[in-house]
């Protein structure tokens, strides 16, 4: 049985990687075997081109480097765990996917979210989410979350960049609204992830992995 891909998805600041980490959790309690990783990383070789990518000092790293790198990592990533997970019957918990390059790379350095599509096919192996968990809020409330002085190369980006980042996953999520799930991140974290295991128990349930 192939198991299940979940992954969270969502601007700087939106608390995604929190509920990514929680639901793996609560996944473990109920018995459920679960992957959890993040990207880019989740691999030796991912973890390091995850250092190259978010260092500020490499403030003029072009668009289309940004996309390779992270496609790099993404390969890796997905030939190295994720596949291997999923063929063991096992839920992966994502936090980053394909769908963020098509928001970072396609909709924020404005590649164009068909080319960045054509470019992940083969770096995530023409993997699709069974759900995707857009956590949602606005730029400026995911910005008042982070510490000014410990900001990463992306988060360091102008306001502007953001904005067209999540102009570009609120785009995603109406062009697959069968796969996204767009839940409100200002809410309080456990409210939150009530909701979202709410999603996720009746995935699970459809594919046989819980009884409610």
């Amino acid at each position: 049985m192939r198991g299940v891909l979940i992954t969270f998805e969502g601007v700087e600041g939106s608390g995604k990687s929190t509920q990514a980490q929680r639901l793996a959790k609560r996944l473990g309690g109920l018995g459920v075997p679960c992957l959890v990783s993040r990207e880019p990383g989740g691999t030796e070789i991912g973890e390091a081109i995850r250092d190259i990518l978010l260092d500020p000092k490499h403030h003029s790293m072009h668009g289309l480097t940004e996309l390779f790198l992270y496609l790099a990592s993404r390969n890796q990533h997905v030939r190295e765990k994720v596949l291997p997970a999923l063929a063991a019957g096992q839920v992966v918990v994502l936090d980053r996917f394909a769908d963020s390059s098509s928001a970072y790379q396609g909709a924020g350095r404005e590649l164009g979210l068909k080319f960045v599509a054509r470019m992940n096919k083969p770096a995530a192996a023409a993997l699709k989410p069974d759900l995707t968990v857009l956590v949602d809020v606005p730029v400026r409330v995911g910005q008042e979350r982070k510490e000014s002085d410990n900001l990463d190369r992306l988060e360091q980006e102008r306001v502007e960049f953001h904005e067209r980042v999540r102009d570009g996953y609120l785009r995603l999520a109406r062009r697959a609204p069968g796969r996204f799930k767009v839940v409100n991140g200002a809410l309080p974290a456990d409210e939150l992830e009530g909701f979202v295991f709410r999603h996720v128990e009746e995935l699970l349930v459809r594919k046989g992995i819980l009884r409610k």
